[in-house]
């Protein structure tokens, strides 16, 4: 005698209810004037089923009720837990648990609750595919957001990728749950997700920790929890560190063309096993990339020995199409699955650590693809993007805006900047495209955009978003790093939240950068008339946090590498970027570089290719290399260079108004003594043999740097280590120096109070 009615059942078969469990499992009715237990299965592919008591040794066959693959027993037992079920399909036999005897919810109503406002900042322990404990049974617990959707399935190998087998239940907030007994780490994943007129989308799991190497997009169980690591030091210094104060010279490098191994060459993990993931190079296919652990190996070394203080890589979150340098995510929380598993990442995070080397992602919460398995109309509906192309589309870029008016959305975002400090130990992001973000109007033409409430072209919610990611980034993680990416000059974008500002403690100089590489792409017999570019920076560098940065963007697209956008001959081409750089670490803010900026690479940057390391054998590019770990090392040795960054008493002009001889000369300050460096710039190819400039204090000005030093690649021209300051007034300073300019050189020098001390001591 069955319990149940045709309708439910097939409500079943055809996938259609939106919570199971009310079909399936075990359910207590009332028979014959007693309870008993109606134990209920829809097992597509059985042909045979019994429901197996473990503690009781028993077995109870199932009919099949009105579907030849629907199943249902009645057990007079007072007790019935932990069941399983013992299936024949065919020639084959397993015995499994009920994923239906388990109702325990992972999320509780409160976890519901601040998710649906927008403030459950680790939803990330909530949502997705967890490890987990039910009544004794381990197994793993999914659950996905997706309000509109009719039906939900988990799919993977496990059951045939047959979206019948284990149906979601809905929650009342639209979280769809089901908890798997059984599975374990390594399980691959999606959902089949129904909307109302029953099209299915087969989804990534958009909380999903790692995913399967493009162009495969399965999702897959991982346990972020069993890294042992080893920079409780580091973490505890950071928290204690103010970084606006400290040194920031970052290297921006994209992993997948810092460098190749050959797809020959087997990759091994530290224990001597090979690495299962080995991903070929798409447009490469003579190579492979290298590991996280390769690179630990590798890269960490390189940046160490140059004497950058952070590693900046462009996305690691997963991406489909590695011609979009990962800047178009389709799994912002899962490490890319090219280089290795999310424990390989950790470790090169862990790795850098113990080398004193910070990281910084870059973090792309503006747009994403459109792809099938991605984000996009995730659930049958614009869930995470606008339905009005005109606030949902980036055009140019062929990719959907996120909807940050919607409490849910706003929340994954906010999370996913929090996952990565908290789960991978980041000490940073870097927010790509923030101006799209702000603008509504951005690259839309008239009639293509829609205006906020009050008649503007301001992204209110996104702004309110940006602040609100910010204020809990410095909250939970105090010395981290937040930098936006912002060209416009959208006010207080690196001021705190409190005041009205967007909350970054650094912003990108889009502005600086500009000038810059106007001026020197330049002849410079023309510069004399382009002074205004050296100098205008300073009018404005008070007003943010800025951060000085010539990255991957200026050497794609037709722009040419750094080196190559520089006038004159080979020698003038290398003088010139030497003298380029080195204004850039003499000024105010903190630092970004591009990797094969600090070996003079003539070519565009290639996302398919290497670098061209093969330069290094060559004695220029040798040279250049060294300019560059000089001048990291001169700028982390001397305080005035960077402790007063931002600080309108850290800077000093000395005379900026020399355009005839282009020259510029400034003083930097340190913030906790008398110490300051005097910087000297000669931006053309003639040199000055006396030149005088008024200093602060009488006394020996030794030459801490010279950017045309002959170890360089340099004429050599200097001052013999330092010079001797004269009873000259000059530039309002009752004391001057008269030094020797080299041609497109810069000259750092200091105060030398030891020597000057004893000078006036032998004098006296």
């Amino acid at each position: 005698m069955t319990t149940i009615a045709p309708e439910q059942v097939n409500r079943i078969i055809w996938n259609q209810h939106h919570d199971p469990f009310e079909i399936l499992g075990s359910h207590l009715v009332e028979q014959n004037g007693k309870n008993v237990w109606a134990v209920r299965a829809y097992l597509p592919n059985a042909t045979e089923v019994w429901v197996v008591l473990p503690e009781e040794r028993k077995e109870y066959p199932m009919q099949t009720v009105h579907d030849p693959h629907f199943f249902e027993c009645i057990i007079e037992n007072p007790k019935l837990t932990n069941y399983q079920l013992r299936i024949k399909e065919g020639d084959h036999e397993l015995v499994v648990y009920d994923p239906y005897s388990f109702r325990s919810p992972n999320l509780t109503e409160f976890d519901l609750h601040l998710f649906s406002e927008g403030n459950h900042h680790r939803i990330y322990e909530k949502l997705g595919a967890h490890l987990s404990e039910v009544d004794g049974v381990k197994g793993v617990y999914f659950a996905v957001w997706a309000p509109s959707a009719r039906n939900i399935s988990v799919l993977g190998d496990f059951n045939l990728w047959d979206g019948r087998k284990h149906q979601m239940r809905r929650g009342s907030t639209g979280v769809w749950e089901l908890f798997i007994p059984e599975l374990t780490v390594g399980t691959h994943y999606k959902y089949e997700i129904k909307n109302n007129e029953g099209h299915i989308y087969e989804k990534t799991d958009p909380h999903g920790f790692q995913q399967e190497p493009r162009p495969k997009t399965a999702s897959i169980v991982t346990d972020l929890n069993t890294y042992k690591w080893n920079d409780a030091n580091w973490m505890e210094k950071r928290r204690h560190t103010e970084p606006l104060n400290q040194p920031i010279s970052v290297y921006e490098v994209h992993i997948g063309s810092w460098l190749h191994a050959a797809s020959s060459e087997p990759a091994k993990l530290p224990n001597g096993e090979l690495s299962p993931v080995v991903t070929v190079s798409e447009l490469n296919p003579g190579a492979r990339f290298l590991t996280y652990r390769e690179l630990a190996e590798r890269l960490i070394p390189y940046v160490k020995e140059l004497g950058y203080t952070h590693i900046e890589l462009l996305p690691i979150s997963e991406h489909p199409f590695d011609g979009s340098w990962g800047y178009q995510v389709s799994g912002y929380y899962a490490p890319t699955s090219r280089f290795g598993t999310p424990e390989d990442f950790m470790y090169f995070v862990d790795q850098c650590h113990s080398n004193d080397i910070g990281v910084i992602i870059d973090w792309v919460p503006g747009h994403f693809p459109k792809d099938g398995h991605g984000l996009a109309f995730f659930d049958g509906t614009h869930l995470y993007e606008h339905a009005d192309p005109r606030k949902g589309e980036h055009k140019e870029w062929g990719t959907l805006v996120f909807n940050y008016s919607r409490n849910e959305v706003r929340n994954f975002l906010v999370a996913n900047a929090l996952f990565w400090l908290d789960k991978y130990h980041i000490d940073g992001i870097r927010v790509d495209a923030v101006a799209s973000m702000l603008y509504l109007d951005y690259c839309r033409k008239d009639g293509e955009w829609v205006t906020n409430q009050y008649g503007g072209r301001e992204n209110i919610e996104a702004a309110d978003f940006l602040r609100q990611t910010n204020h809990l980034i410095f909250s939970y993680f105090p010395g981290a790093i937040s930098v936006a990416e912002e060209s416009t000059s959208w006010p207080m974008v690196s001021w705190p939240t409190y005041v009205g500002g967007l909350g970054f403690n650094l912003k990108w100089n889009m502005g600086w950068m500009h000038d810059m590489l106007d001026y020197f792409s330049m002849d410079p017999w023309f510069r004399q008339f382009h002074q205004n570019n050296i100098t205008f920076s300073m009018w404005y560098h008070h007003s943010e946090n800025f951060m000085l940065a010539l990255s991957h963007d200026e050497v794609v697209h037709g722009k040419s590498n750094i080196i190559g956008k520089m006038p004159g001959d080979r020698w003038q081409k290398f003088a010139n970027t030497r003298c380029l750089f080195s204004y850039m670490f003499a000024h105010p803010g903190k630092k970004t570089m591009f990797m094969s900026m600090e070996f003079g690479q003539w070519s565009e940057w290639n996302v398919w290719s290497d670098l061209d390391w093969k330069l290094l054998q060559y004695e220029a590019h040798q040279q250049l290399k060294q300019f560059f770990q000089d001048l990291n090392h001169l700028y982390r040795s001397e305080p005035a260079l960077y402790s007063q960054d931002f600080a309108e008493e850290g800077f000093e002009w000395i005379d900026c108004t020399d355009n005839r001889h282009s020259v510029a000369s400034f003083i930097r300050r340190d913030k906790d003594s008398n110490d300051f460096v005097i910087t000297v710039c000669n931006f053309t190819p003639q040199p000055h043999s006396h030149y005088r400039i008024g200093v602060p204090e009488m006394g020996f000005y030794t030459e801490l740097f010279n950017s045309d030093a002959r170890k360089y690649g340099g004429s050599n021209m200097g001052n013999l280590g330092g010079k001797w300051t004269d009873n000259w007034s000059m530039h309002n300073r009752e004391y001057s120096i008269d030094l020797c300019l080299p041609p497109l050189g810069v000259l750092i020098l200091k105060l030398d109070k030891k020597k000057t001390t004893a000078a006036l001591k032998q004098e006296s």
